[in-house]
């Protein structure tokens, strides 16, 4: 199972403003060096996502399953989870058949064990696929974000903002780690 984005965040959980004070830069020069620090925040951001295994900025995701798993519990890689948005089975055309309020719902800690849980009564999919969207990330309707990890964004973006071009060629790789694909 491989939860997929299907709506972006449309806020960074620091702004540029917030990095541009840690940083003491005065407030009119802007312009591309607004560019540059976006562009760290959003870095630092994904690299921490991947490093802590949580999500720092809100949005939806949709999760595919065959069937449902028989000891009614099933555990997302999303955390922390804020909301169930619908669950149901796909039909044709592309829609959802939604199952009752209540047959799903989220397990009892959404941030340290993010998962659903499903009711006995549940029906069975009949070979049709088990369609789930949820909510899931700090900000937004979930959790706000703790302090460490905005001083963490703060902290990491400012080192890269005044460390250009030293860092080791090994840490500029690591940019591109979120991105890195699994082979099965």
């Amino acid at each position: 199972m491989i939860p997929l984005r299907i709506d972006a965040a449309a806020v960074e959980p620091v702004s540029v403003a917030d990095l541009r004070a840690y940083l003491r830069l005065d407030s009119d020069d802007g312009g591309a060096e607004d560019d540059l620090l976006g562009a760290l925040i959003t870095a630092v951001r994904a690299s921490l996502e991947l490093e802590t295994r949580r999500i720092l900025v809100p949005g939806r995701y949709r999760i595919a399953l065959p069937a449902w798993p028989p000891d009614g519990r099933v555990p997302l890689p999303l955390s922390p989870l804020a909301e169930l948005a619908r669950a149901g089975f796909a039909v044709a055309g592309g829609d959802i058949a939604l199952l009752a309020d209540g047959l799903v719902r989220l397990g009892p800690d959404p941030v340290e064990d993010p998962c659903l849980r499903v009711d006995p009564a549940v029906p069975d999919p009949a070979g049709r696929t088990i369609l789930i969207e949820v909510a899931a990330g700090y900000g937004g309707d979930g959790p706000p974000l703790p302090a460490p990890l905005r001083l963490a964004i703060l902290r990491l973006a400012a080192a890269r903002y005044e460390h250009r071009g030293d860092e080791p060629e090994a840490e500029a790789a690591d940019l591109a780690a979120p991105f890195r694909r699994m082979r099965l």
